[in-house]
C-alpha cells in the first residue's frame, strides 16, 4: 500500500512538472550576408503515396505533432490506443465520404492504385495547367493530387552562398535537401528538421518490420572508404516512427562545405515510417540545438562554426508552397540570404526553450485583424512539423472567429474562406496565407465543400504552448543562431 501511494505521489509530480523560465538572450541588431555561410536548395523528389488516404496523412500529422509536442514540454506521450482511436475516427470519414458518393471512391481508388518507383519522374498532370495561386477558390487540384500521389518537386538550384535548395514532399508536408556523404561522395536525400538534433542515414546492415530498409541509399565501409564505426549506440523516438544504431565517423560535403570525419548516426534498424519505399529520404539532419541530441554530439551546423567553415552556428530558411509554383525553397548555413525576405521587417527574439528547441513568445494572434485576447502563448517554430497544434481551447476560439468548427474527429473551415490568421512576434505580425490554413477537402471531389484546418487541437503540453509546423512557416523566412540562442524572422521578399 505505501509502495502504491510513493508511486501514486511521484506520478502526479511527474504529470504536474512545468519547465522553468529561461533566460532571454543577447538581441541581435543587425543581420548580413557572408562569404562564411552555406545554402542548400531544398527540392520535393517525387514519390508517390499510394499507400495511404490523404485524410489518414493528417491524422498522422494530427498524432505525430501531439507527440512532438509531449517530447519538447517533457510530458508522457498519449497512449498508443488513444491513437489508434483517432486513426478509427479518421477512417471512418473516409469510409463514409466513400458511402455517400460512389463515383468519388472509383477516383479514389484509382488514383491509390498507382504504383511508382521513388525515382520516377515527377508528375505534371495539372501542375501546369491548372493555377493555384489564388484564394477564395478552394485548394487547388495540384494541392489535392500531390497529396493522393505523393513524391517530391525539385527546387530551383539556389545562387547564395552555402546554400542547399529544398525539395518538397507532396503538397507541403516536408523539405529535402540533397548531401554528399563518404569516399567516394554519394547523394543522400535528408530531411531538414528544425525540431530536432540528430543527424543519421540508413546502414547498409539496416533492417526494419519488413526486413530490409526499402529502396534508399545506405553509408557503410562497403560504400565509402573514409567510414568509421564505432561502438556506441544511439536510438531516436520521434513522434511518427523511430531509428536505432551506432554513432560513426565520416565526410560530409553540404552545399560545397567540406566537413570531414564528422560523428553522426547510421540506423541499424528503422521502423517502416522511414524504411518503406514510398518514403522519400535517406535520413534526417536535426537543426535544433545539440542540447536536444540522443547521439550526444555537435550538429552538423554546429560542427561548421567550429571548424571554422562558417561565422556562427546559423540555419536559415525559406520554405516553398507547391501552390506558387515557385520551386524556391532553401536552407543556408552561417548566415541569412538577404534576396529572400524585406530586410525592414527583420526581428530577432530571444530563444525562450531551455532543453534545445527553438521558441519563441508570441505577442499577439489575431484572426482578420481581430485579436483573440490570448496571450502569455509561446511558439515552437519546428520545420519537421506540417501543422500548427495549438491546445484545444485556443484551436476553438481560433476556429469560430475563421467561421469553421470542431468535432471529435477534426477541426474544418470551408474550403472557400478567404480568412487570415497572424501570428506576431516581437511586436512583428506574419499573416498566415489563407490557402495555407485550408489542408484538403473532406471529400477531395468537392473542393469548395468543407476543409480540413491547419491549425489543430493538441492535448499535450500546458495551455499555453504552440507547436507551429509549415502551414505558418511557408509565410516568413525563419532564422536559428546557435550561437547567439536566438530566433529572426522576417516577412519574405
Amino acid at each position: 500500500m505505501q509502495l502504491s501511494i510513493v508511486f501514486a505521489v511521484l506520478l502526479a509530480c511527474i504529470l504536474n512538472a512545468t519547465p522553468s523560465d529561461a533566460i532571454p538572450a543577447r538581441a541581435r541588431h543587425h543581420v548580413r550576408a557572408s562569404p562564411m555561410m552555406v545554402t542548400m536548395p531544398l527540392k520535393r523528389l517525387y514519390v508517390p503515396r499510394t499507400d495511404v488516404h490523404p485524410q489518414l496523412l493528417l491524422q498522422q500529422h494530427i498524432n505525430r505533432g501531439n507527440k512532438r509536442l509531449a517530447r519538447m514540454t517533457g510530458r508522457s506521450e498519449p497512449p498508443e490506443h488513444e491513437l489508434r482511436a483517432e486513426m478509427h475516427k479518421r477512417m471512418y470519414i473516409v469510409e463514409s465520404a466513400s458511402v455517400n458518393a460512389s463515383s468519388a471512391t472509383t477516383v479514389a481508388r484509382s488514383n491509390f492504385s498507382r504504383r511508382h518507383s521513388r525515382h520516377s519522374k515527377p508528375f505534371t498532370n495539372a501542375a501546369s495547367n491548372t493555377s493555384s495561386t489564388g484564394t477564395g477558390g478552394g485548394v487547388s487540384p495540384l494541392d489535392i493530387q500531390a497529396a493522393e500521389n505523393g513524391g517530391l518537386t525539385p527546387a530551383k538550384q539556389p545562387t547564395a552562398n552555402n546554400t542547399l535548395a529544398l525539395a518538397i514532399d507532396a503538397d507541403d508536408v516536408g523539405y529535402i535537401a540533397t548531401i554528399q556523404i563518404g569516399t567516394p561522395p554519394q547523394n543522400f536525400n535528408i530531411l531538414m528538421d528544425s525540431g530536432s538534433a540528430d543527424f543519421w542515414v540508413g546502414s547498409e546492415s539496416c533492417q526494419s518490420q519488413q526486413g530490409t530498409c526499402g529502396n534508399h541509399t545506405f553509408l557503410g565501409s562497403r560504400s565509402s572508404s573514409s567510414f568509421v564505426q564505432s561502438n556506441q549506440n544511439f536510438n531516436v523516438t520521434y513522434g511518427s516512427g523511430a531509428v536505432a544504431g551506432v554513432l560513426c565517423q565520416d565526410n560530409v560535403n553540404m552545399a560545397g562545405l567540406q566537413l570531414n570525419n564528422h560523428t553522426f548516426g547510421v540506423a541499424n534498424e528503422e521502423s517502416v515510417q522511414f524504411s518503406a519505399d514510398t518514403v522519400p529520404f535517406d535520413g534526417l539532419m536535426g537543426l535544433a540545438q545539440s542540447i536536444l541530441s540522443n547521439e550526444k554530439v555537435p550538429t552538423p551546423v554546429e560542427s561548421l562554426a567550429s571548424n571554422g567553415l562558417i561565422s556562427s552556428a546559423i540555419s536559415s530558411f525559406k520554405i516553398s508552397r507547391l501552390a506558387d509554383q515557385l520551386n524556391d525553397g532553401q536552407v543556408t548555413f552561417g548566415g541569412l540570404d538577404p534576396t529572400k525576405f524585406v530586410a525592414s521587417t527583420l526581428i530577432t527574439i530571444p530563444n525562450v526553450s531551455k532543453v534545445g528547441f527553438w521558441e519563441g513568445a508570441l505577442n499577439a494572434i489575431t484572426v482578420n485583424g481581430q485579436n483573440t485576447g490570448m496571450a502569455g502563448r509561446t511558439a515552437i517554430l519546428d520545420t519537421g512539423t506540417t501543422l500548427i497544434i495549438a491546445p484545444p481551447a485556443d484551436t476553438l476560439a481560433v476556429m469560430t472567429m475563421l467561421g469553421g468548427k470542431c468535432d471529435t474527429q477534426q477541426c474544418t473551415i470551408p474550403c472557400t474562406s478567404n480568412a487570415s490568421v497572424a501570428l506576431s512576434f516581437g511586436n512583428a505580425s506574419f499573416t498566415i496565407d489563407p490557402r495555407d490554413m485550408l489542408l484538403l477537402p473532406v471529400d477531395v471531389n468537392d473542393p469548395t465543400g468543407d476543409c480540413t484546418a491547419g491549425i489543430q487541437p493538441g492535448t499535450i503540453g500546458t495551455d499555453t504552448e504552440w507547436l507551429v509546423g509549415d502551414v505558418f512557416l511557408k509565410n516568413a523566412y525563419l532564422s536559428v543562431d546557435t550561437t547567439n540562442n536566438q530566433i529572426s524572422l522576417a516577412k519574405l521578399s
